[in-house]
């Protein structure tokens, strides 16, 4: 591998360590809110959650949906609580109490050190309720809405910079699913509408539900024809799953997720031509994980349930192999990719997991997704790999060497990220950096297991890192010796003498 200062392909934006809140199963009731918890605080949020969340650094966190945003009615989810009504939520078929709504999920997001991104209901509502949402949250006072929430306690407008013109329109579960010219037409109106309201506001318009949809990339040709003058991103979705028990195709989905995000920018850039503007469309991946594990037992849960357990997907080691190379996929592509949500933040397949009433832990994607957020912070540069290869079920020529490099230059800092995909040997990884004279290795961290299917749980847990990974500097050469199957975080510093 060859490292330099001037190959860089990016700054890298924070928010593509975002993350993601849905009403949905225990994300909000057991998981971020639980008034009678014994660390809850006057709000009724869990303080073990709150600090844990607060450890992954996470910038930006959408919300409230998803799939639940397609036929939320955000006014039932402001007020007194106790005249707050109870109804019946489609996308998951569960009751949703409305206990927490727009204001309660601002006070969270305070509490934890994000922004929020918020969604708007393009399934069974439209301009009007998108407009008065944003009015609500964002106009400062003298209006219907401004003053509403006043009455409510917000003196201050939240201020919301970031608005997603619904979630997965082309869906078939999707409530009010859209063909691509319907949404269109829909969101640059609402967009239009939204931008008069507060001209600062950035704009995500909905791209495919994911890679292997029908109509992909048509969807985002139709679409942007209608939405470019108003969005600013668009969005992607993608999740995966080792279905068919096959690590090492499984360890290679991060090949398709850079496929994924290449036909995008394509397309993005084919609209920008065809209208002869000077706009660049930028991506926002606001859906990215694994999820599969829950999916037979979430098919047997009975409807309208509240809160019920639902996508607790309990994750392996071997998918936290995968979440680093999709973490390394996203700072390969920080020139277009600008906002990125891990999807979910809090039981609901997430890094976290909390016991209703009990304790908290963390999955083993907690570990890449945290020092990648904490450590990745700067500009993404372009590392030359050499890396012997091999062929999966869907995948040919997968490197075994996946690796993302992030520099900061404010603290002196260069820090690889690296995943070895072989499953058996050890892979040696010479690294030119004679462009960092007097950098040092400040640690080497190893996410590492023998049992590729070892889990996490609240009284074990099996999956964790390490600092004692063998690395060393000679002939300004960095040498790191990467572990079977392994994440691995090299972090150097400049010495000071």
């Amino acid at each position: 591998m060859m490292l330099d200062k001037e190959f860089v392909i990016s700054e890298i934006d924070p928010r593509i360590y975002g993350s993601f809140i849905e009403q949905l199963g225990r994300a909000v009731y057991g998981g971020i809110y639980e008034p009678n918890h014994p660390t809850a605080d006057e709000n009724g949020f869990r303080q073990d959650v709150i600090d844990l969340v607060k450890q992954l650094q996470v910038p930006i966190i959408r919300y409230p949906g998803g799939n639940m945003v397609s036929a939320y009615n955000w006014e039932d989810g402001i007020g007194p609580k106790e005249e707050r009504p109870h109804r019946l939520e489609l996308a998951w078929r569960v009751t949703e109490t409305n206990q927490v709504g727009t204001n309660e999920f601002m006070d969270w997001s305070k509490a934890v050190g994000s922004e929020a991104m918020m969604a708007v209901n393009l399934g069974t509502r439209g301009i009007d309720a998108a407009r008065s949402l944003l009015e609500y949250c964002n106009h400062p006072g003298g209006t219907y809405w401004s003053e509403l929430r006043k009455q409510h306690g917000y003196e201050q407008p939240h201020k919301i910079k970031t608005w997603c013109l619904g979630n997965e329109m082309d869906g078939p579960w999707q409530i009010g699913q859209k063909t691509a010219y319907e949404y269109g037409r829909l969101a640059a109106e609402t967009g239009k509408a939204m931008r008069q309201v507060d001209p600062t506001i950035e704009l995500v318009s909905c791209g495919s539900s994911g890679s292997g949809m029908p109509t992909f990339p048509e969807w985002e040709a139709t679409t942007l024809e209608h939405t470019y003058e108003f969005a600013d991103y668009i969005s992607l979705h993608q999740y995966y799953g080792n279905r068919d028990d096959d690590t090492a195709n499984y360890l290679a989905n991060s090949l398709d997720m850079d496929n994924f995000i290449n036909t995008v920018i394509a397309t993005c850039d084919y609209m920008k031509a065809k209208k002869r503007s000077k706009k660049t469309i930028n991506l926002s991946f606001d859906e990215w994980n694994v999820w599969f594990h829950s999916n037979d037992q979430d098919n047997k849960l009975e409807p309208w349930a509240i809160a019920p357990p639902q996508l607790e997907d309990i994750y392996t080691f071997e998918d936290a192999i995968l979440v680093g190379s999709m973490l390394n996929t996203l700072l390969k592509h920080s020139d277009r990719v600008k906002i990125a949500c891990m999807a979910q933040l809090v039981n609901v397949i997430a890094p976290i997991m909390t016991e209703t009433g009990g304790g908290i832990w963390k999955q083993s994607i907690f570990y890449p997704y945290y020092y990648t957020s904490v450590y990745g912070r700067g500009v993404a540069l372009n590392p030359i790999i050499i890396s012997p290869k091999y062929d999966s079920k869907d995948y040919t020529d997968v490197p075994y060497l996946d690796s993302s490099v992030v520099y900061n230059e404010e603290n002196d800092e260069l820090v690889i990220f690296a995943v070895n995909r072989h499953l058996q040997n050890r892979l040696k990884v010479d690294v030119d950096i004679r462009s960092f004279d007097g950098f040092e290795i400040v640690e080497h961290v190893v996410l590492e297991n023998e049992d590729a299917k070892a889990v996490n749980t609240l009284r074990n847990e099996q999956v964790k890192p390490h600092s004692q990974g063998l690395s060393f500097i000679e002939d300004d050469k960095l040498v790191g010796v990467l572990p079977k199957m392994s994440w691995n975080m090299i972090r150097l510093q400049k010495s000071n003498q």
